[in-house]
């Protein structure tokens, strides 16, 4: 049809290789000549979705696993995938090639750390992810344990970890390119709720079944570091991401309470449920005083106002820089991982006011919560000029071709290596 877009480019592709690739033998030829297209965006786009769609979510089914796409063949790496066109320039082709290749594999990764289940998803667990990634592509990490989450003043995120038997980690990733230069970095931020039951405000049976899920921002973070890195993209990154579980326990956070926070802000705990905002209150405010960064960006799946305003096509955009809102939703429909952004206005800062703290972790009407939620977070950035939240809760974890329930569906890399090329070549252009 018409769609000549990267977007439906990798959905046709990965539902072709999910539905039809096992019908294929070893060894595959792909031919890419359309006219009047991009044919290395095409190219990119069909590497990324025959990969991608080779996924297979049953890797605890005895006697199953996915190591071989369990008959795929874009599944396997002892098969050959060739792919060739007679107009396309051949080092810019491979290269687009290449970048699918890799931007498919981390996906992957990241679809399969998402979807473990909670029971053998600790924080452990994350940080040998971590360690593992960092040691084999060649870039820092460094965990806060509980000790030094306390002696850090993390407050927050240590008083959402009190009701869990794992203690909290915070989680801390460094990559350098080698030719990075000396222009500022961009700091990443991931939430990391390994599994979220609302704490004492809790969630009703049905909203729980799936709330492994809760640290698809830490694992977007996470995978957008490793690609970078698999890249060797000429850029500084570093991502801060806290993980902890917020669970049900004698010494749990209560309605009411007043905690600290990294910032040295207090905050009213009103809802034990709205957590995602408190852990990463205390990694923005890190991150703002710890790292040099041009742009900060936040991924969370932080609001049901999310899902509620815009759906499963397209997560929430807040940010108090427009340039970096233009560039990050024009990254998003480039690669076909939508934004579209809401506002920030003061006037919502109001429903945020505390008679006993500096502020409230909940807004005081039951709408725009997406928009408070925002609005909270705002205010542990400091004075940095250029922030953007995403709140992806509708778009990281949904109904996919993968199984008969919800999965996680990779969304996020795409969008974030796309935004972070565009910064590295913006900043090309100003050195010129």
């Amino acid at each position: 049809g018409d769609k000549t877009s990267f977007g439906p480019y990798y959905a046709i592709f990965r539902s072709f290789s999910r539905k039809q690739g096992k019908k294929l033998g070893d060894a595959i030829s792909l031919c890419v000549d359309l006219p009047g297209v991009d044919l290395t965006e095409l190219a990119e786009a069909a590497v990324n979705g025959l990969l991608t769609g080779s996924y297979e979510s049953g890797i605890l089914k005895t006697g199953q696993g996915n190591a071989n796409g369990n008959g795929n063949p874009f599944g396997n790496h002892d098969n050959t995938l060739t792919i060739y066109s007679p107009r396309a320039g051949e080092a810019a082709f491979g290269k687009a090639c290449e970048h699918g290749q890799v931007i498919a594999e981390t996906q992957k990764r990241v679809m399969e750390l998402i979807n473990i289940p909670s029971n053998r998803k600790t924080p452990d667990f994350l940080v040998s992810w971590a360690q593992e990634s960092a040691r084999k592509y060649d870039y820092e990490v460094e965990v806060y344990d509980l000790e030094r989450i306390r002696k850090e003043g993390m407050s927050a995120l240590e008083a959402v970890n009190r009701g869990s038997e794992h203690p909290a980690v915070f989680i801390v990733l460094r990559y350098t390119g080698k030719t990075a230069g000396k222009s500022a970095g961009i700091g990443l931020v991931g939430k990391g709720v390994l599994y979220d039951t609302g704490g004492l405000s809790i969630k009703p049976t049905s909203s729980m079944q799936f709330m492994k899920s809760d640290m698809s921002g830490a694992a977007t973070v996470m995978g957008t570091i490793e690609a970078a890195a698999r890249l060797k993209l000429p850029v500084s990154l570093t991502a801060a991401i806290p993980v902890t579980d917020n669970l049900i326990d004698a010494r749990s956070v209560k309605p009411g309470d007043v905690i600290g926070s990294y910032s040295g802000k207090t905050i009213e705990v009103i809802d034990t449920d709205a957590e995602g905002r408190l852990i990463l209150a205390d990694a923005l405010a890190w991150l703002v005083k710890n790292s040099d960064t041009k742009h900060i960006v936040d991924v969370a799946t932080l609001t049901g106002d999310a899902v509620r305003s815009l759906g499963f096509h397209a997560a929430a955009l807040f940010s108090n820089n427009n340039d970096l809102a233009a560039q990050l939703t024009a990254a998003g429909s480039r690669c076909g991982e939508r934004l579209w952004q809401l506002p920030l206005w003061e006037e919502y800062l109001d429903e945020l006011g505390s008679d006993v703290a500096d502020l409230r972790n909940l807004g005081t009407k039951p709408v725009g919560g997406a928009i408070t939620a925002a609005k909270f977070l705002e205010q542990f950035i400091g004075n940095h000029p250029s922030w953007a939240h995403l709140d992806v809760a509708g778009t990281a974890f949904g109904d996919t071709e993968f199984g008969k329930q919800k999965n996680a569906t990779g969304f996020g890399i795409r969008l974030l290596v796309s935004f972070i090329e565009d910064v590295i070549n913006e900043e090309d252009v100003t050195n010129e």
